[in-house]
């Protein structure tokens, strides 16, 4: 048994978070960078997020029912929300395998949220629609914050 192996065995008794240091400073000999103690904390942030994001937009298939004949392209639309839902909370389990369902989500809330901002300051909908925008919006920019970040082939392998 190598040094390398025994000291993988001592710490593998130790909780998970310990582990992932450990994977990172014996990876750091490698040229990767050290996990800092606040990615835990960032990835726990993201999945609460995606979780409440996630049931939030389920939830729109409520009114996407209500509007299926009166408001026909209303309905649509969130049809692609609700959609989304499921997908956001399909992501919880693992973000960083869903990195680019998190961007596009982030991506087109900001788009959306602006859009609606748009036409409420030109009187096109209801003011009270800034509500919505000011939602879009927040979602958008937490999504890109906690966003997780690429990973290089060297760390995937290395993690695996």
């Amino acid at each position: 048994m190598n040094s390398e192996t025994f000291t993988w065995a001592a710490a593998s008794t130790q909780p998970a978070i310990t582990r992932r240091r450990f994977i990172a400073r014996q990876s750091s000999s490698h040229g990767l960078p050290l996990l800092r103690e606040g990615t835990v904390n960032r990835e726990r942030a993201l999945k609460i997020v995606l979780g409440v994001v996630g049931v939030l937009f389920l939830a729109t298939v409520y009114p996407m029912i209500t509007f299926l004949r009166q408001e026909p392209a209303l309905a649509m639309m969130l049809s692609l929300y609700v959609t989304l839902g499921v997908f956001l909370l399909l992501a919880v389990r693992n973000p960083a395998a869903n990195r680019s369902l998190i961007s596009f989500t982030a991506w087109s809330s900001l788009a959306h949220g602006v859009v609606m901002g748009w036409q409420a300051f030109r009187n096109m909908i209801a003011l009270v629609e800034l509500i919505g925008v000011a939602v879009l919006l927040v979602i958008g920019v937490v999504l890109i914050m906690l966003a997780p970040a690429r990973q290089t082939t060297e760390e995937i392998s290395v993690l695996r």
